[in-house]
């Protein structure tokens, strides 16, 4: 059993894995069943003209059997004897049978229902604010507003600006009055859109791939920023008890482990440990975002900090075989909000080429297949038994036979703990000796006081005061004969053995006064 625990399972994923299943070459994705949205979208037209082509048939099917009834009790009503009038029972079965007629064909033909036609004349700027109508059943925001005038500038300088800017705020309105509407079919109303514009761009307004891209990331901040309360997790799709269910799920797996995964990542490494961290703050940022290609920016950055930590902890390059079960585990450990939620929120209403080709396709793929991974996880999938994973499942086994007790999180507890031990004996040393220099300071402050106590009262036992016939106080130094004086000033001096070549000092001269 050791034995295979030691030889852990890695988690291979191939790069055609990450491709659609048609082999298109783009990207697919978990959420279309493993196609790309232009091979989805293909199948989805396919099965939604059959969907309708049967409901027509259907719709045809039931006017033909409520006309057959209806003539069938005219033929009846006819041969028995009229209570009313011929006229108004005429009248009456007319009316029962256009509703009815038209009851079933309102089932099964689109609304229509149309938002209010615009000025084309109108200026752009004069554009920006929302109509009426928009203003009662979408109340604006700063985030809105600040994405209208940030689209108003940077469509004022090109040349189709202002017809660009129409078409996105009249599609933008119209979306207003779908929101009864399936979630799928607000995505494939939007991806519609996307997908007409594109073409107009590259063909009628002759725009190179780059410039395309441009534009139509602008035009998906702008329409998503506008849309995000009506299509990000709506009532109508169970986005929230999928998001529900995952996060209940990633808390159950708690107990994974780094090794269980085979992710070469030694967090014991400070600067692999950072990176991690950062990797899971990006990935908890997501939610945070409303554009989807600000949501995918987060995944990237994520992904990237992954493949640094990869570097750091093997002093190599990382592969897809370390980066897959490495995100696996932030995933596991970060258990980022409303997970399901953002990746069906990119998906639906994203930019395809975006998804379909470049580093955010290939890193939100990733991400798709990880959690994927995690739904689907099982003890086969961390090579042990069924029963092992049931009880770490219950929480009957709280912590795995393998790593080793003194894991890495651990030893860095263990760690920082020594090393706060270690703070705070320096500060109590630190604190004794400013203690002692607080009374050193205090004792040396008394013993110059009295050192220069002692020397005043030294002079004053030497030089008393003399009283002078005016009846004035004074020292004998300051008072007397120039002998006086000459004395006291040759006291001074007379220590003074080696400077006997020195003039003598001046004499005090008395002045009456």
């Amino acid at each position: 059993m050791m034995a295979q625990r030691s030889e852990r399972r890695r988690i291979h994923l191939d790069q055609s894995d990450l491709l659609c299943t048609k082999g298109c070459g783009f990207y697919g994705n978990t959420a279309w069943q493993g196609l790309c949205s232009k091979c989805w979208r293909e199948e989805n037209q396919r099965d939604k003209q059959k969907q309708i082509q049967d409901d027509w048939a259907l719709a045809e099917r039931l006017q033909r059997e409520e006309e057959e009834a209806y003539a069938s009790r005219h033929q009846k009503a006819q041969s028995q004897a009229a209570v009313t009038p011929f006229n108004k029972f005429e009248e009456r079965k007319t009316k029962e049978k256009s509703s009815k007629v038209n009851t079933v064909t309102k089932f099964f033909t689109p609304s229509s229902k149309t938002p209010p036609k615009k000025d084309a004349t109108a200026p752009l700027d004069s554009q920006s604010s929302p109509s009426s109508c928009s203003t009662a059943n979408r109340p604006s925001s700063a985030d809105t507003d600040l994405a209208t005038r940030e689209f108003i500038d940077f469509l004022k300088p090109l040349k189709y600006g202002r017809q660009i800017f129409r078409q996105c705020r009249a599609f933008t309105e119209s979306m207003a009055y779908k929101r009864d509407m399936g979630v799928e079919d607000m995505s494939e109303c939007v991806q519609d859109f996307y997908q007409s514009l594109s073409e107009r761009l590259h063909t009628q307004f002759k725009g190179s791939s780059e410039y395309v891209e441009g534009i139509m990331d602008e035009v998906e901040r702008y329409m998503t920023t506008r849309l995000y309360k009506e299509v990000f997790c709506p009532e109508t799709s169970d986005d929230e008890k999928k998001d529900l269910a995952v996060q209940k799920r990633i808390r159950a797996l708690h107990w994974v482990t780094t090794e269980m995964l085979g992710v070469p990542v030694d967090e014991e490494i400070p600067e692999a440990s950072d990176s991690v961290v950062k990797a899971i703050t990006d990935v908890i940022e997501l939610d945070s975002k409303r554009v989807p290609k600000d949501k995918l920016a987060c995944i990237t950055r994520c992904s990237k900090h992954i493949f640094n930590a990869i570097r750091i902890s093997k002093k190599e390059a990382a592969s897809a075989d370390d980066f897959l079960p490495t995100l696996i585990y932030i995933v596991l450990k970060a258990n980022p909000p409303r997970l399901q939620s953002n990746i069906q929120y990119i998906t639906r209403f994203c930019n395809p080429s975006r998804l379909m080709t470049g580093e955010d396709g290939y890193y939100f793929t990733n991400l798709c297949c990880a959690l994927a991974f995690i739904e689907k996880l099982d003890g086969k999938s961390l090579n042990m038994t069924s029963e092992e994973f049931d009880r770490y499942m219950s929480g009957v086994q709280v912590s795995p036979n393998w790593p080793p007790v003194d894991g890495a999180a651990l030893t860095q507890v263990h760690e920082r703990l020594d090393l706060l031990s270690g703070l705070g004996e320096r500060q109590e040393l630190v604190m004794e000796r400013a203690r002692q220099l607080e009374s050193d300071l205090i004792d040396w402050t008394d013993e110059v006081e009295q050192n220069v106590q002692s020397i005043l009262e030294t002079f004053e036992a030497r030089n008393p005061p003399v009283v002078t016939s005016s009846g004035s106080a004074a020292t004998g130094a300051a008072t007397g004969t120039a002998t006086g004086a000459a004395a006291v000033s040759s006291a001074i001096d007379s220590d003074n053995v080696e400077n006997e070549h020195l003039p003598p000092p001046l004499t005090p001269q008395v002045f009456a006064g």
